[in-house]
């Protein structure tokens, strides 16, 4: 199951945020994450979970984890990316993990710029942070989060720039969404799961 394209443009998204986590109701809650992609894939998806093998899947194609744990290694891999991809754009003064991304904003990154008078002259700062969740994910789920936030430096929108911006970065962008997607919903279901053995 694969998908390389990418969702429809989701209305009130808002620029500046990694809205990979948009708050759909009417959508059953294991599936709320991938609103926006055709039948024929949520029937697979559906399918994996119903046979109980959608953990398992993805643990197979995504075996591997990274050693990124500290603010400060994330840091030096955002500034790594963005030197290799984005040298002309803003210069960064903070990269993050943050805990409470996903609960308070539903997003899994977010990127800000912050203006301050400093001797008469208005200065931004730009911050990017991303959701603790991807400290013990697959490293192509963290490296599509930071292009994905990367790409918001030049562009706001998630319109066709963007994305295009983010597939110079990261050619597999558009999978390593749809997968990352998968995670979440693997994840919650684990957590549904965790809750009804206690």
């Amino acid at each position: 199951m694969s998908s390389h394209r990418k969702p429809p443009h989701r209305d009130g998204a808002r620029p500046g945020v990694a809205t990979l986590v948009p708050v759909i109701r009417s959508a059953p809650p294991h599936l709320r994450y991938l609103t926006g992609y055709p039948p024929h894939l949520l029937q697979q998806v559906q399918q994996l979970i119903d046979e109980g093998k959608l953990a398992e899947t993805l643990a197979r194609r995504y075996p591997d984890r990274h050693d990124i744990k500290s603010d400060s290694a994330l840091y030096q891999y955002v500034m790594d990316l963005k030197a290799r991809y984005m040298r002309n754009a803003d210069q960064l003064s903070k990269v993050a993990f943050d805990s409470k991304l996903k609960v308070i904003t539903h997003a899994l990154g977010t990127h800000t710029a912050v203006s301050r008078v400093q001797g008469g002259k208005l200065k931004a700062k730009r911050e990017i942070r991303v959701a603790s969740l991807f400290r013990e994910a697959p490293p192509e789920f963290l490296r599509m989060i930071v292009v994905h936030e990367l790409a918001h430096l030049k562009e706001r929108d998630h319109d066709k720039a963007f994305y295009q911006l983010c597939t110079h970065m990261e050619p597999s962008y558009h999978q390593y969404e749809f997968d990352l997607r998968l995670y979440l919903v693997a994840q919650d279901l684990a957590s549904a799961n965790q809750s009804l053995d206690q």
